[in-house]
């Protein structure tokens, strides 16, 4: 690598390349999500393309490929990011999952060509969401609720909806699209609404089963330069069962509580049976006697 940087330095000099082209980008994300750091470039186009974490290496495409490795694979990677890395290799660009806050920092980007070394630094925050952060939503089943995604539906953003890790709605410009995954068709089938207008999004004729963490992520497509989500929003949604005062969670609880010990009483029951009808059936034979008496 230095004799390749060095030759560099020499071409640049002798026919004035432009070696050194800086980038920055800020990011800001919340735990648990994921981001991509785009190369928009070709993996055919470079020599090397290399990828660092506050200065330490943790993803590599060279040559033909058959030297790429991401995390623990590379020479000075560490366990930091251990199956959470995801390398293309038909552009370079590396996406990290599952993000913990301790992700947060400067990533460095350095994409090395014959004629160019291109640098790019991205700098990540991974916010954490904690429950008091959350909006909210207290209703009763079959009961209808509307999110608001707190920001104005423009044009040139995108806007996703998600149920935990389900998409269950999208705005793109001028196309909405609701449920085309089998597993949001199977829970919400026609129970979903979207406002292409706000990007309001109902929920219609409750189920327990809706309860859970709702997230809006809203990201702008004017630039390239922002690889990931500028707003995100998350909702607590519990949905009580009517007449109950409970909500899914506590009566699946009870019915837990309940069917347990009737299990248990049951099989214990079986087995005293069981053992009972053993005894009976040994004392009631008597021994045969295999002997011939005739001889």
């Amino acid at each position: 690598m230095a004799i390749l940087l060095n030759l560099l330095l020499i071409l640049s000099v002798l026919f004035d390349y432009d070696i050194l082209d800086a980038d920055y980008v800020g990011m800001s994300v919340m735990e648990g999500d994921s981001f991509t750091l785009h190369t928009y470039a070709r993996t055919s186009e470079q020599e090397d393309i290399k990828w660092y974490f506050n200065d330490i290496r943790i993803a590599e495409i060279s040559g033909d490929l058959s030297d790429a490795c991401t995390d623990v694979q590379c020479e000075d990677g560490d366990e930091r990011f251990r199956d959470r890395l995801k390398l293309d290799h038909q552009t370079g660009s590396l996406t990290v999952m599952n993000t913990r806050i301790t992700d947060s920092g400067l990533y460095e980007l350095k994409l090395i060509s014959i004629s160019s070394i291109s640098e790019k630094i991205f700098n990540v925050t991974v916010h954490g969401v904690t429950a008091t952060e959350q909006d909210k939503k207290s209703l009763n089943e079959g009961e209808s609720v509307t999110l608001d995604p707190g920001v104005a539906r423009l044009p040139n953003k995108l806007m996703k909806w998600y149920y935990k890790d389900i998409l269950i709605a999208e705005i793109t410009g001028d196309q909405s699209r609701i449920c085309e995954d089998d597993q949001c068709k199977e829970r919400f089938r026609d129970r979903l609404k979207l406002d292409h207008q706000t990007g309001f999004l109902t929920i219609m004729n409750t189920r327990h089963t809706d309860s859970g963490e709702y997230q809006v992520k809203v990201t702008n497509l004017k630039t390239r330069r922002i690889d990931s989500a500028i707003s995100v929003k998350r909702f607590g949604v519990t949905v009580t069962v009517p007449g109950s005062g409970l909500s899914s969670g506590a009566v699946a609880g009870i019915v837990i509580g309940v069917l347990v010990p009737v299990a248990a009483a049951a099989a214990a029951v079986g087995f005293i049976y069981y053992r009972k009808s053993q005894g009976s059936e040994i004392q009631g034979n008597e021994p045969v006697n295999q002997e011939d008496p005739d001889l």
